[in-house]
């Protein structure tokens, strides 16, 4: 029955918001509402949010956006969600209470949880069978964090009373019911950026769990991408005041490279928001990487077999924007780094290394801070504003030579998405650094438009990815301008600067 309605909606929390969307079946936006929520920062390197604001916020949009383009719960076929992954949260099964904030994944707090599992060799065990190398961005060591840390989670988590889950499955469990009958699920995606999924049999590994002291009763059960059926229904009582299929999940990461139909082994999406994420599709094949990237799960549609991936996370680069406006007071608002950069045809020899908790891929160094380095008296803020975005390409180029490495396959073109991408400069200094064409699609909101996909296709709404695939339309592309000389030299400055911010804090 839902199936013959006329769109389907998908739920995107992330990093800083929180937004609504609704597709119809072109996969055209129909409708959206976005709220934002509060960053909590209780010491240099701690990153919180608060769940229950989250999911207030949630339902904020969700109402707003039906209510903007006049629709109710039965003119949905579906509904998907996908989040800020890695970011943690634990809460009480009998009240739906958080038992602490989230822990976010951009925090650092346990930086000593996951350099203790390299001092031993159980390093290796995690890299092998879950994909990810032991780092504070993951959220197993939140999650041990939580139960040696706050009081009354460990007991509450034994006695079978502590849940835990990503976004999604904190969402999914509140729309479904909560504490009244809420399901507990997460998707492949996201359960593979715990440290606590074996890549191979996509379920929890006791080796791990052991690991990091959790116990298996507090975690969601692991399901697919796109629902073979639904993992629940929205309740009457809920923001969508109406039953709705619940049938896809995907982390945000990879809903965008649903959203940009990255399909085929070989095709790679660059997302740009608060942090880049770069996945390359390697098919149904388990790439290991020996060059700094993760491997992890791209998808699961359905009962066929997960589709797997290299994945590049960059931990700053929008960010870097927001902290020359909101620290650095060198702008006023995001779109003003634009302005700046392009009153000076070049970086002035200036480099922004913006390291702020750590380097991600393919470095993987906890001890890196940032650092602007190449600084004369010659140099005002457009420069620094032009080194801001090339920071951001150049973190770009370093997961794709990684890639490269890993795979073999080189770029022929960078499919692109996110917030940073309406900055024509950025995207095409990213064409000149990588010396590929850059090509941004005409629906830019590929992170909520995968997460529709997935719960679409659960549904009937769409047939297959062909169908998918019919929906995509070029809106842009940037062509290379630098020759070879200019690209190279730049990037070896680039490197050097990179060697100046690392070992600045001692782990322990």
């Amino acid at each position: 029955m839902a199936a013959e309605s006329g769109f389907v909606g998908a739920i995107d929390q992330g990093t800083t918001s929180t937004r609504f969307m609704v597709f119809d079946h072109a996969g055209a936006e129909v409708a959206r509402h976005q709220l934002e929520h509060e960053q909590i920062l209780p010491r240099a390197g701690w990153v919180e949010h608060n769940p229950v604001e989250i999911w207030e916020r949630t339902s904020a949009v969700v109402q707003t956006a039906l209510g903007k383009a006049g629709l109710t719960a039965g003119d949905l076929a579906a509904v998907g969600i996908t989040n800020q992954r890695e970011t943690t949260i634990v809460w009480d099964r009998r009240t739906g209470r958080p038992l602490h904030n989230a822990i976010v994944w951009q925090d650092t707090r346990t930086d000593s949880i996951t350099a203790a599992l390299d001092r031993d060799g159980r390093g290796d065990v995690v890299r092998h069978r879950a994909g990810l190398p032991p780092a504070p961005y993951f959220s197993g060591g939140k999650l041990k964090w939580l139960l040696d840390n706050v009081d009354g989670v460990r007991a509450a988590a034994e006695r079978g009373d502590a849940l835990f889950g990503t976004a999604d499955t904190w969402l999914l469990w509140h729309l479904t019911g909560g504490p009244d009958g809420g399901v507990h699920v997460t998707d492949v995606t996201n359960a593979s950026r715990t440290m606590l999924m074996d890549l191979e049999t996509l379920d929890w590994d006791e080796e791990l769990l052991g690991f990091f002291g959790v116990p298996r009763e507090m975690l969601p059960e692991i399901r697919e991408s796109s629902a073979v059926t639904p993992y629940g229904t929205t309740r009457a009582t809920g923001p969508f005041a109406g039953e709705i299929p619940l049938s896809g999940i995907l982390g945000d990461q990879q809903a965008a490279t649903v959203g940009q139909v990255c399909f085929a082994p070989g095709e790679a999406k660059n997302t740009y928001g608060t942090g880049n994420f770069m996945l390359l599709n390697t098919g149904t094949e388990i790439v290991r990487s020996e060059a700094g990237l993760l491997t992890t799960p791209a998808y699961q549609l359905g009962d066929q077999p997960c589709v797997y991936a290299l994945e590049g996370s960059i931990a700053v680069t929008g960010s870097a924007v927001q902290w020359l406006r909101d620290q650095m007071a060198i702008i006023r608002n995001a779109a003003d780094v634009e302005t700046l950069a392009r009153q000076v045809d070049d970086n002035g020899d200036v480099y922004f290394v913006p390291a702020f908790s750590g380097l991600f891929a393919p470095h993987w160094r906890s001890d890196a801070r940032g650092a602007i380095v190449g600084l004369s008296r010659f140099n005002t803020r457009s420069h620094i504003a032009r080194a801001t975005l090339e920071a951001i390409c150049f973190q770009s180029r370093d997961v794709v030579e990684a890639m490269c490495v890993d795979s073999g396959v080189r770029l022929e073109v960078l499919k692109v998405d996110g917030g940073v991408t309406a900055n024509d400069l950025c995207m095409q200094i990213q064409a000149d650094v990588l010396g590929v064409p850059v090509s941004r699609p005409k629906v830019p909101e590929t992170t909520a438009l995968g997460a529709a996909y997935a719960a679409g296709l659960s549904v009937g709404f769409w047939k297959d990815t062909d169908e998918l695939r019919q929906n995509w339309a070029e809106d842009e592309r940037w062509e290379p301008t630098w020759d070879d000389a200019r690209r190279d030299a730049a990037y070896r400055k680039w490197q050097k600067a990179v060697e100046r911010t690392l070992d600045w804090v001692e782990v322990e």
